[in-house]
């Protein structure tokens, strides 16, 4: 519903509500903190809250912003004393007696965006009945007289969060080389810190606070990250670890592989916390099932659901599960924080890498359980399109998909398509943009290409 005071243009999508700046506005800041407020009183929800902000040049003062407005709620407010990791933010709450955090970041978005994520009490990523109930509060501050201010506190939420990080992963890294690319944003000083307290030798790229991200968006994917592979692929350090800007995902980079598939890492992690501890596992339909056969190998089972990280959290706390990931380089340890964290993460794979080489491990895996290749395209698709698409490909499915049988469609998001064969095919809708994205998974790049094409021909027809 459109409404003069500008909330018609807040949306909370896949994570949090981001915009350019000229829409992500402190009037509208202003409306989410009122709109928090509202809905934490109306849940009974006790308790001071904590806001963190990333490294981009107008958190800070949005994170002032809605400190301002929780405390004319009555709120106790706790704002971190530099831009900090989500996952510090999402840890500090739920190891304290917060009723939620808001985080001022836009993640790997460039530079003329911003955001804000609502974090719930559990520190798992806030699920649609909560964001759903936030949006309907959605009003310009309206400070209540009979309610007492309450305070504003600027605190240290690294250092603790690293004491727990330290404790929590109990290695000693004795000297590994690893290189560490920030990507300007806030793991510099956290992650790069962190590791070198572990015992490594750091060598940092990208450590330096640039509001900018150095004129590319701050997203750990290969082609943004080709100095730290060649320090790995040409130079000294055993490993790579870069962080997104708000250092709540990471990519890996290995001497043999490059920048390491976000699918084999998923397997990788899995398979070395089995090592010590035994779970099931959490995946995205996207994610490869390299991870099924590793968890098939130990007797554990598979928890698969739609694409999202707070769906893939929901399930870490709804199971037995280690730990959980998707293939946009997302991943999170159960015991630890139901929520992405390319903090802790970093730690734990110099941990991993210690115990065995990642390659080696990667190898292994693979020689045991097979070559797993994935791919995705993506097809123009106007957002109001979306559900009739998904409606007509319902009653287009074929019996057999690039002529092999189809064995079963799973409907957790889109269609995911398994054939008999052992490869799969999945279609759904883009959450962010007006496309659908096409996914195929099978044992070689041909085969993967040859389902690509067939699932561009099933959908192309429907748009």
């Amino acid at each position: 519903m459109a409404d003069e005071d500008g909330s018609d243009a807040i949306s909370f999508g896949t994570d949090g509500w981001r915009a350019t700046l000229d829409v992500f506005t402190a009037p509208r800041v202003r409306m989410v903190g009122q709109a928090v407020a509202t809905y934490l009183d109306d849940s009974d929800v006790t308790g001071p809250v904590a806001v963190g902000y990333d490294a981009r040049a107008t958190s800070r003062g949005f994170a002032e912003d809605l400190a301002r407005v929780l405390a004319v709620n009555g709120r106790d407010v706790t704002v971190a004393e530099r831009d900090c990791p989500t996952p510090v933010l999402a840890w500090t709450v739920t190891s304290g007696d917060y009723a939620g955090g808001l985080m001022i970041t836009a993640s790997h978005n460039p530079p003329e965006y911003n955001g804000v994520k609502f974090v719930p009490e559990s520190g798992a990523p806030a699920l649609p009945d909560a964001t759903d109930a936030i949006e309907a509060r959605l009003a310009p501050p309206d400070p209540r007289p009979e309610v007492d201010y309450g305070g504003v506190t600027e605190r240290d939420l690294v250092t603790p969060f690293s004491d727990h990080a330290v404790d929590f992963v109990e290695t000693d890294l004795d000297d590994l080389p690893v290189a560490y690319d920030a990507m300007h944003g806030s793991g510099r000083g956290v992650t790069d810190a962190l590791l070198k307290r572990g015992g490594a030798t750091v060598d940092r790229l990208r450590c330096s606070r640039d509001p900018e991200f150095g004129g590319t968006p701050p997203e750990p994917v290969p082609e943004r990250a080709e100095e730290l592979v060649a320090r790995v692929t040409d130079g000294d350090a055993a490993l790579g670890i870069v962080n997104d800007g708000d250092a709540d995902r990471l990519g890996v980079v290995t001497p043999e592989r490059g920048f390491l598939d976000p699918n084999v890492y998923l397997a990788v992690l899995y398979d070395y916390l089995l090592e010590t501890d035994s779970g099931d596992v959490v995946r995205t339909v996207s994610t490869s099932s390299l991870v099924d056969r590793v968890a098939e190998a130990h007797g554990q089972a598979v928890h698969e659901t739609a694409v999202g990280f707070k769906w893939v959290a929901e399930a870490m706390g709804e199971t037995d599960a280690l730990c959980g990931g998707e293939e946009s380089g997302g991943y999170g340890v159960t015991a630890h924080l139901r929520n992405k964290d390319g903090v802790l993460l970093a730690l734990l794979t110099a941990a991993a890498e210690v115990e065995e080489p990642l390659d080696a491990r990667a190898d292994r895996l693979l020689e045991t359980h097979g070559e797993i290749r994935q791919s995705r395209v993506s097809v123009d698709c106007p957002d109001g399109r979306k559900a009739a698409v998904l409606s007509e490909l319902e009653t287009a499915l074929p019996d057999a998909v690039a002529g092999t049988p189809v064995a079963d469609v799973n409907t957790v998001d889109g269609f995911k398509i398994a054939l008999d064969d052992g490869t799969w095919l999945l279609v759904r809708p883009s959450g962010t943009e007006p496309k659908m994205r096409i996914y195929a998974e099978a044992g070689t790049d041909d085969r993967v290409e040859e389902l690509l094409d067939a699932g561009e021909s099933l959908v192309d027809p429907l748009i």
